[in-house]
């Protein structure tokens, strides 16, 4: 879909239903060279629920329109909210999350070919630091 697309089209649909649009001329300028890159990130404290459809439309508008999704997965902030959950339950919280997301978009006909996923303790402190201290 995104390919059929007129650099116009698709910044109508990467800007619809926000309120406001900041930088409006600079995402217009990218769109002419290059597609959109978007990053979305949630700490994974519990159970994924129906206001996640909210970010989801936003984030299918995304997909359809080109661009390339990147999910964050805050399990280390999850860990440090309440220091009660176990890395073992947030390493299964990220891999539901996942799951749940796709199917999300999924359901609701997106392409997911451009939306990845990434953890938060990926690039942040090691486990080995936080069970040292």
């Amino acid at each position: 879909m995104a390919d059929q697309l007129s650099p116009d089209e698709k910044f109508n649909l990467i800007t619809r239903n926000l309120q406001e649009v900041l930088g409006e001329e600079k995402v217009k300028q990218v769109l002419q060279e290059r597609e959109l890159r978007v990053y979305w990130g949630t700490a994974t404290t519990g159970k994924p629920h129906v206001a996640y459809f909210v970010p989801m439309s936003k984030i299918a508008d995304f997909l359809k329109a080109g661009c390339e999704v990147t999910v964050l997965f805050a399990d280390l902030h999850a860990y440090l909210d309440n220091m009660k959950a176990p890395w073992e339950l947030l390493e299964l919280r990220v891999k539901y999350y996942e799951q749940v997301i796709k199917a999300m978009l999924e359901s609701i006909g997106v392409p997911l070919d451009k939306l990845k996923f990434v953890k938060g303790t990926n690039f942040q402190l090691s486990r080995l630091w936080m069970r040292s201290t």
